[in-house]
């Protein structure tokens, strides 16, 4: 039963919303500096090559214009600072379309902008390298080590002795991350400390990305994030014109506003790559799986290489005795890809889960019964005990919710006037980890009211950390939650695990309740007293006449928990409507069940569940970054042509959390739900099609035109 003086779990208003709704919370150029100058990027137009000359003469004649920074001006940059897209003008070398080659200063953004046009560049053009059908042929082994081939036992033999198999390739294209706010920094220098206004998800690491890449030491280089308007993994890894703001500043000696336009974002911080997978899998009469093989083949870019895990959810989703996971991989000149919500496990989900559901209609087993067929009662990847799996029961409780019993398992047996309408299952899952994060607590009394600050350089990309932080702080100090306040987002604080893979709630949430518990402990030690019912923060401060007070904890998981295999699960459930005569797709209802511990902000936890779900429909069915191969750039660069679901496009959403409870993941047994909910939603999505029409689109996205 729930302590009902516990504010952990319930469904708190965000902390920072009324500050977000009235424009108060400054993002990246949102803070004030004195006399700011405007930069502009200009970009190449070729996608391979070398510069043989820049004529800036016209640009720096035009009003406003400070300063041009090129390749032959710009200071010597380490490029293997830690910074991502190579693009740091140190060279004349073109390696893709849009890579950044010099930098226009002026008075103000329009006149930056113009003058950037006027800059002429002559190129030696070379052949580009952007036909990914031709040089699929030739792919690689990656270099990567934990991308070598992963085999148990022999598929082939299994998949040529089968009597049931599925071997089928599926196609899931570029796409961009388009976050609400483009990236943009604001870089101030004092002496020879620099400030940077950024969005950045891994605040300390893109101060030492920054500080390698400028050649200076970390406590040199500030970043100050406290509001993200979005990144879906782009502002993780920081890219080259977080240093190149700095480069500028430092030229110009005064402060630099750099941002990115929308049609600059497609070529400048990254994408999520063309994943070409091939699953074979293999079953009994009954329904056992035999074999699992998931070969992937992807591409990087010329000199750099990022591979998506595609065949994660494929190592430990299903039991069966014969596996084979392959990565191959091929150099284009393209921007190096990055991480994308749900990395490898949203694509390659849509591999898998669209067999799973093949080969259960091959076997006439109903697809939530297969899958449930091969639950594994340990990590098949590795022989780990689970740290606690609840797909068996996401299936169960979504199946019950959503209906599912008036599914018809032949195709085109649902019609709602004009439209076909069918239903599709899908399961997911993504790892569950907590990272090293250190966290500061001040306990403040006034008169009689105590008040506590927690700091910490953690990261808020819109999903709540302000909050769950908030309640987490209340819960352990015993304080209401208007009488705590949380600080992050400046690389200043106490360093902190980043907002990306999921680990951002379990690693700050047990961090701050660390921090908290300590000073408790210590006030307690302090006052020299026994005490049969732990006190409160506000208590021990009034007791012991304590005006401030403070401690810090360096947080990390637990010893024990590398013993278990830790992750997030769901299953997730579509209705679709299938236009008879033009194929247009509406996915009318979806349903996420998700099993992901501790909920720590059932509100909060419920939006990201959605907002995942969100994209995930927009990955089935319309996003798509289209290449022209004549030029190798990006004709998709902005949302007029970069389709993104809107409210009309969305149907009815609902989410279900599975009551867990993790003892072994981490102390407050949290697991993450950022990334799990994009996860198997493209595949849910793509089995209800087929439900409806009959027609099997392996090829994302599932446009009207693959179905007539």
């Amino acid at each position: 039963m729930k302590d009902a003086n516990k504010v952990i779990g319930t469904p708190v208003n965000r902390i920072d919303g009324i500050a977000k709704v009235t424009g108060k919370a400054p993002y990246s150029m949102d803070h004030p500096v004195k006399n700011p100058a405007y930069a502009i990027l200009f970009k190449s137009t070729v996608a391979a090559g070398t510069i043989q000359a820049i004529d800036t003469a016209a640009a720096e004649k035009t009003q406003g214009v400070i300063a041009i920074i090129t390749h032959k001006n710009a200071p010597k940059l380490n490029v293997k600072g830690g910074l991502r897209g190579g693009s740091l003008l140190q060279s004349p070398e073109i390696e893709f379309f849009g890579q950044h080659i010099g930098i226009v200063v002026a008075e103000s953004f329009e006149q930056a902008r113009y003058a950037a046009r006027l800059v002429n560049v002559t190129y030696e053009a070379k052949e580009p390298k952007v036909d990914f059908d031709q040089l699929a042929k030739q792919a690689r082994v990656p270099k990567d080590k934990e991308k070598a081939d992963l085999k148990r036992g022999d598929v082939q033999t299994a998949l040529s002795q089968a009597t049931y198999k599925v071997e089928e390739v599926y196609e899931t294209p570029i796409e961009h991350h388009h976050p609400m706010e483009p990236h943009a920094t604001i870089a101030e220098w004092n002496g020879d400390r620099v400030t940077l206004y950024n969005s950045s998800q891994i605040v300390n690491g893109a101060q030492a990305a920054t500080a390698a890449t400028l050649n200076l030491k970390p406590e040199q280089v500030r970043i100050v994030s406290p509001y993200i308007g979005g990144g879906f993994g782009s502002k993780g890894g920081q890219w080259a014109n977080l240093a190149l703001a700095a480069v500028a500043a430092k030229h110009v000696n005064r402060p630099v506003k750099l941002a990115l336009t929308r049609q600059q974002m497609v070529n400048s911080v990254g994408l999520r790559q063309h994943n070409r997978q091939k699953v074979s899998l293999a079953a009994t009469a009954d329904g056992k799986l035999t074999a699992l093989a998931h070969e992937t083949t992807t591409h990087c870019a010329i000199n750099d290489e990022f591979i998506e895990p595609c065949g994660d959810c494929s190592k430990i989703m299903y039991d069966t005795p014969n596996s084979l996971i392959t990565y191959r991989v091929v150099p284009m000149n393209l921007i190096l890809p990055t991480y994308t919500r749900g990395p490898g496990k949203s694509t390659g989900s849509f591999a898998l889960e669209s067999a799973i559901d093949e080969l259960a209609y091959k076997l006439k087993m109903d697809p939530i019964a297969f899958r449930i067929k091969n639950e594994p009662e340990r990590d098949p990847s590795n022989g780990k005990s689970w740290s606690s799996r609840t797909t068996v029961q996401c299936l169960q409780e979504g199946a019950k919710a959503f209906g599912w019993e008036n599914r018809k398992p032949e195709p085109r047996q649902n019609e709602r006037g004009n439209y076909w309408i069918g239903y599709g299952v899908a399961a997911g899952t993504y790892p569950a980890h907590q990272r090293p994060t250190s966290a500061l607590v001040k306990l403040k009394r006034i008169e009689n009211r105590v008040m506590a600050t927690v700091e910490l350089a953690a990261a808020d990309l819109g999903t709540g950390t302000y909050t769950i932080l908030t309640q987490t702080a209340a819960d352990a100090l015993g304080l209401p939650v208007q009488d705590v306040k949380v600080k992050i987002g400046d690389s200043d604080l106490p360093p902190a695990a980043g907002a990306v893979g999921s680990v951002g709630a379990a690693s700050y949430a047990n961090a701050v309740n660390d921090a908290c518990q300590k000073i408790i402990q210590e006030l307690v030690d302090k006052s020299g007293k026994q005490f049969y019912v732990r006190p409160t923060a506000a208590q021990l401060m009034h007791s012991e006449k304590i005006t401030d007070y403070q401690t810090r904890v360096d947080s990390k998981p637990l010893a024990s928990s590398e013993e278990y295999s830790a992750h997030s699960f769901n299953a997730n459930f579509a209705e679709v409507a299938v236009n008879k005569s033009t194929g247009m797709i509406r996915v009318n209802r979806f349903l996420a069940v998700t099993g992901a511990g501790t909920i720590l902000n059932p509100k909060t936890a419920r939006s990201q569940i959605i907002g995942g779900n969100v994209w995930g429909i927009g990955m089935a069915l319309s996003e798509e970054s289209v290449l022209d191969p004549r030029w190798g750039n990006f004709v998709t660069r902005s949302f007029a042509d970069y389709h993104v679901p809107t409210n009309l496009d969305i149907g009815q959403l609902d989410a279900i959390f599975i009551n867990e409870k993790d003892d072994h993941v981490n102390t407050l047994g949290v697991k993450g739900i950022g990334e799990v909910g994009i996860v198997a939603v493209a595949a849910a999505v793509a089995n209800a099609v087929f439900n409806a029409t009959g027609k099997r689109v392996r090829e994302l996205p599932i446009t009207p035109d693959k179905l007539l």
